[in-house]
């Protein structure tokens, strides 16, 4: 009698409510069905006629499994490498001041590059009709402007593969069910945020295509608009990167006493701090503040140069004003490296495990690195390769402030 009354019960059971899901990783004798298959089956499969709804796309799709999460993990952090690649593309970019080589934008029009003779010759009188190179680049050869057209068709490109990257996996996890439901809404934030960046990158360009009357400096693009770019996409690597980790490494469960609290508190700060750091240098590339005291630790002659607050009004100064744009880099480069000298002292007096003892030590070494990078950078008035190398430890810095701040997270009970 119970077998021919329980089946049907439990099936109807199954149907109503998700609370009679069996795993079937455990015998069926274990939860005193003796009927189906003799075999234990694999985990995180239910031997309930949910799953037969389930299978004919009747019912809701299953939560992700750990192998889910780890293909997703392993994009994001590939991800995360393909916004580290652009930013450092579009530094040397500035740096080689190709940034206003190609004067308009298209999405797929400008993928494929001038092949003729004639092609190129009418894409450099285009760019002849601008700033750049009626005031400073009025002798230019072709040759020389192919050199600084493909620079910045480089860094476009890679900007669209970037897109592409996030885009289309993204589409396919979604529907193969791999995304939990917070995922899809991050998933969808760093996608927005992807497209968002290109056009952001437009909207820099133009502002260094303008004609200004008023100045006799050399064009250049607006250095607020410049730091709005960088700023977002650090805001994008950072994302990325925290997501990837934070399914890829295993949460440690630390006891939860006030030290910790403290550690997990000032690690988020130290990050903040180095965050910060970063995009100033922004400012300090689109000044050109790297060139104006080439000298170290003193400013020229003085701690604290004459000309720091010659702007009106003083809030100015922080923004546009080159001396005031390198001191303040300098000055955020300091209390980020004080910061993180402290913040590794902080961990040795806690029990963590290695891997958090390992991530403490390289933002360590990371930080002395970088500020070793600034310096020379400096002293050696500002050579593109050095100064790439110093944008690239920039985000090495913030990469190590986010493993450990990821190391130190609170794991959820």
């Amino acid at each position: 009698m119970q077998r021919l009354l329980l089946p049907p019960l439990k099936a109807f059971a199954g149907i109503r409510s998700v609370g009679l899901l069996v795993p079937r990783a455990a015998s069926r004798a274990q939860y005193g069905c003796s009927f189906g298959s003799r075999h234990p089956l694999k985990p995180g499969q239910y031997g309930t006629i949910t799953e037969v709804a389930l299978q004919s796309g009747k019912g809701s799709m299953p939560l992700p499994s750990k192998a889910a999460e780890q293909a997703v993990g392993r994009w994001l952090l590939v991800c995360s490498g393909t916004v580290a690649g652009a930013v450092i593309l579009g530094g040397v970019t500035r740096l080689t001041e190709s940034g206003l080589s190609m004067v308009d934008w298209h999405l797929i029009k400008e993928m494929k590059p001038p092949t003729s003779k004639e092609e190129w010759e009418a894409e450099f009188q285009k760019y002849q009709q601008f700033p750049e190179f009626k005031i400073l680049n009025h002798d230019m050869t072709l040759a020389e402007f192919k050199f600084i057209w493909y620079m910045e068709y480089s860094h476009r490109m890679w900007g669209r593969a970037v897109g592409l990257a996030y885009i289309l996996p993204a589409a396919y996890f979604w529907r193969k069910g791999w995304l939990s439901r917070g995922m899809k809404g991050r998933v969808l934030a760093l996608c927005s945020l992807v497209c968002f960046q290109g056009l952001l990158g437009w909207y820099m360009v133009k502002s260094g295509l303008e004609e200004k009357p008023e100045a006799y400096d050399i064009p250049r693009v607006s250095q607020y608009r410049l730091a709005a770019h960088l700023g977002s996409a650090l805001v994008l690597y950072c994302a990325s990167l925290w997501t990837s980790l934070s399914l890829l490494l295993p949460g440690h469960k630390l006891p939860e006493t006030r030290q910790l609290l403290w550690l997990r508190r000032f690690a988020g700060g130290t990050a903040g701090l180095v965050f910060l750091t970063a995009l100033s240098g922004a400012f300090v590339a689109g000044l050109d503040a790297g060139l104006v005291y080439n000298s170290f630790p003193k400013m020229g002659e003085s701690w604290i140069p004459e000309d720091l607050l010659t702007f009106s009004p003083i809030l100015k100064n922080v923004f546009e004003n080159p001396t005031m744009v390198q001191f303040d880099h300098r000055l955020l480069g300091i209390t980020s490296v004080t910061a993180i000298t402290m913040l590794y002292f902080l961990s040795r007096r806690i029990p963590l495990p290695r891997r958090t003892k390992m991530a403490a030590v390289t933002l360590l070494a990371l930080a002395y690195a970088q500020v070793a990078l600034g310096i020379s950078t400096l002293l050696m008035y500002v050579p593109t390769p050095l100064a790439a190398t110093h944008q690239s430890g920039s985000l090495a810095l913030l990469s190590g402030a986010l493993w450990l701040m990821n190391e130190l997270r609170r794991v959820p009970k």
